[in-house]
């Protein structure tokens, strides 16, 4: 596993985009729908079924008296785990990078040299206690201490398996230059905890985040005290490197959001795009994409008999502004039972879908493997993918999943 290194210092700006890009027409994304009158958010769109918690709770209690809910079996061998191998160095590869260190946790190197971390949780439990809640089934591939960069750590809502207090702490301790990126609403959090280097955005938002090379971290150790967002644990050749530049942008997904049983959609969720140079990278976060109703239970709700279901048109409208991306991470798991979770949670087919229409060349499967949240076998979801690409004709190379720690490289493709 690399470590970290240091001997030159990047000081980050964030800006307003000189060139706006365009964003959609409709009334739901011109009007703001997702903001609520009277305060908070929602999910504009007819793809979306309300609940409340106490709903989900007694179904899914009535599932387990009735015998019709089993938690799956973690026994091992599960998804294989790896140590990581980082690059110690910024722009040592001319490739687009990608580490997965669970659940939806990505770890980016672009090869502009940036380096961004995507939903980040590294405790045992996902949950508000360290003594109860899901637990990990597969271990943690490595430390926060293990990572040698992190410039940005990007943040699509506040549940407890995307957003974690100790995680985020420690990284703003150890990496003192990242800065955060959340949906609106989360920055009151982020301050409340210590952590100011945060901006919040709205859907179809974009920031300009630049990273300029300061003098040589060896030449003045003390300097790194006067740049409040200067990264200090960074490796690079020469001290005439250029700035890091990339855009940031916000958008919208089908989702969620809650900390407590009264804060349900206080702050906003979202996807995200980053662009560096050239090179572009979709996180779907966390995102159902249809509302499957109860009496589909046991059937294949992508068939003739459901092809009236709403869809949600974010996707589409994402690809055709944001599109085309160099790789999408997308979430395939967590999705059973479907008629409770599918508003906010995608399966492997409607992950596919949202490939698609995305418009991404490529893309690994994420929000699995890493800790059991619903019913589904362990390792269904990469079976359901595969099927799911095979019905559309679909490389299965061009969607793929990883090992726990594994780093995937990618040439740009045209």
């Amino acid at each position: 596993m690399s470590g970290p290194s240091a001997s030159l210092l990047y000081a980050a700006t964030i800006s307003v985009p000189s060139v706006f890009r365009e964003k959609p027409s409709d009334e739901i994304t011109q009007k703001k729908a997702h903001h609520v009158p009277s305060g908070g958010f929602d999910n504009p769109w007819p793809s979306w079924r309300n609940f409340t918690p106490w709903s989900i709770i007694s179904a899914l209690i009535s599932r387990r008296l009735s015998g019709n809910s089993k938690l799956p079996d973690t026994t091992p061998p599960t998804v294989p785990v790896q140590t990581p191998q980082f690059l110690s160095e910024r722009k040592s590869s001319t490739k687009l990078r990608a580490t997965w260190l669970g659940h939806a946790c990505y770890y980016v190197e672009f090869p502009s040299g940036l380096c961004v971390l995507f939903d980040p949780v590294f405790e045992d439990r996902c949950s508000p206690f360290s003594f109860i809640g899901p637990k990990r089934y597969t271990p943690q591939p490595c430390r926060i201490a293990d990572i040698p960069i992190i410039d940005a750590v990007v943040i699509s809502h506040n549940h407890y398996d995307h957003l974690s207090h100790p995680t985020v702490t420690e990284i703003a301790e150890r990496h003192p230059q990242a800065h955060f990126f959340v949906p609106l609403g989360n920055k009151a959090w982020f301050s409340k905890n210590g952590i100011q280097q945060c901006t919040e955005l709205d859907w179809w938002d974009d920031i300009e985040f630049t990273l300029t090379p300061q003098k040589p971290y060896s030449d003045n150790i003390d300097s790194a005290k006067s740049f409040s967002t200067v990264n200090s644990s960074v490796s690079s050749s020469s001290p005439n490197e250029s700035a890091i530049t990339a855009r940031i942008s916000c958008l919208p997904c089908q989702h969620i959001s809650a900390r407590t049983p009264f804060d349900k959609a206080h702050t906003l969720w979202s996807s995200w795009a980053v662009t560096s140079s050239d090179t572009s990278v979709y996180f779907a976060g966390d995102t159902g994409y249809r509302a499957v109703p109860k009496s589909s239970d046991g059937q294949d709700d992508y068939s003739d008999a459901w092809a009236h279901l709403p869809r949600c048109p974010a996707f589409a409208q994402i690809g055709e502004y944001r599109g085309p991306f160099d790789l999408g991470l997308i979430p395939i798991g967590a999705y059973f039972p479907r008629f409770i979770m599918s508003p906010m949670h995608a399966n492997p087919r409607d992950a596919v879908e949202i490939f698609r229409e995305t418009r991404c060349k490529r893309a690994l499967g994420m929000h699995w493997g890493t800790w059991v949240l619903t019913n589904e076998a362990v390792l269904e979801p990469p079976q359901l993918l595969n099927e799911a690409l095979r019905f559309h004709g679909i490389d299965e190379s061009k969607f793929e999943v990883c090992d726990i720690g594994e780093s995937r490289e990618y040439d740009k493709e045209k």
